[in-house]
């Protein structure tokens, strides 16, 4: 079976950017976005990884890049990697 990663790219601008996308190979990814070969990502070069989740399955991993990309999704990827969330402390 064939992992899904969900990835947040970063640059290093102020204010930084952030991109999210899916693939199954993620340093292959950010090469071929800091290679310019996303018209998205082309003019913010360079990127580095954010954060990457893997999932078991496509259907989880389309599921939640979307959430990523919808407008709470946003503010919840920017959060710095090992922030606490409320309510699912151990």
């Amino acid at each position: 079976m064939l992992k899904r990663f969900v990835y947040v790219l970063r640059n290093a601008e102020t204010p930084a950017r952030y991109y999210t996308g899916l693939s199954s190979d993620v340093v292959k990814r950010l090469a071929s976005h800091n290679a310019g070969d996303n018209r998205h990502t082309a003019k913010y070069r360079p990127w580095s990884i954010y954060v990457v989740i893997e999932f078991p399955d496509d259907r989880r991993a389309v599921a939640f890049e979307r959430y990523l990309k919808s407008g709470s999704g946003v503010a919840f990827a920017q959060r710095p990697p090992g922030t606490r969330i409320a309510g699912c402390e151990g």
